[in-house]
């Protein structure tokens, strides 16, 4: 069905279902992509996006159109998120990072494996980060949201936003650079059979 958000959202808020199956088919992919980055689990994504259209639907009434329908859906997802982040043990189980995308068969079997271990170093890093820290990164790394954007979703100041995410990307990126970096490596790339082949050479 054809037609903005706004108008969608109007409708829907009548009692119009197809407009709101609209909507949903509209902002669904995007959003359980967000659950996804914060919760690093495609089921539970689905369970947060799914109760925040529910949410939505049960609110329509309340939306006033004074921000976009989907900053609106964003931040239902957000809570929703932060919620289920909160209700966790402490430490995050391994098994809850997502699996990376199968690899290209053109990838190098190295370069593979250096991805994977990224892959899993990034969702250590997160897991180690406060709910709050951890959906601030999400908005602002992944998902490319400015400080503005990220206060207004999660319901902080923006001055709160830029502090939740002073840490977690110094953080991260240190998590990140120790795979791609493995202690140890010889920066000069040279092979250290290589220099003992020439040194006996040597007269």
């Amino acid at each position: 069905m054809p037609g903005d958000d706004g108008l969608l959202a109007v409708r829907a808020a009548e009692g119009d279902e197809d407009a709101f199956e609209a909507l949903v088919r509209r902002h669904a992919p995007g959003l359980l992509r967000l659950a996804a980055n914060m919760l690093g689990s495609p089921a539970e994504a689905e369970d947060a996006v799914q109760d925040a259209f529910v949410s939505a639907w049960r609110r329509l009434p309340e939306f006033r159109g004074q921000s976009a329908f989907a900053t609106w859906m964003h931040r239902i997802v957000v809570n929703r998120c932060l919620n289920m982040l909160r209700s966790r043990r402490p430490v995050a189980d391994l098994d809850s990072v997502p699996e990376p995308a199968a690899p290209d068969h053109a990838v190098s079997p190295a370069r593979a494996a250096e991805s994977h271990a990224a892959a899993v170093a990034l969702g250590r890093s997160l897991s180690e980060l406060s709910p709050e820290q951890r959906v601030c990164w999400v908005l602002r790394e992944l998902e490319g949201q400015s400080y503005e954007t990220i206060a207004e979703t999660v319901g902080i100041s923006l001055e709160a936003a830029r502090e939740a995410l002073g840490l977690p990307v110094d953080h991260v990126d240190v998590h990140i650079t120790d795979v791609a970096e493995p202690a140890g490596a010889d920066p000069a790339g040279t092979d250290p059979g290589t220099v003992g082949a020439d040194e006996g050479n040597q007269p």
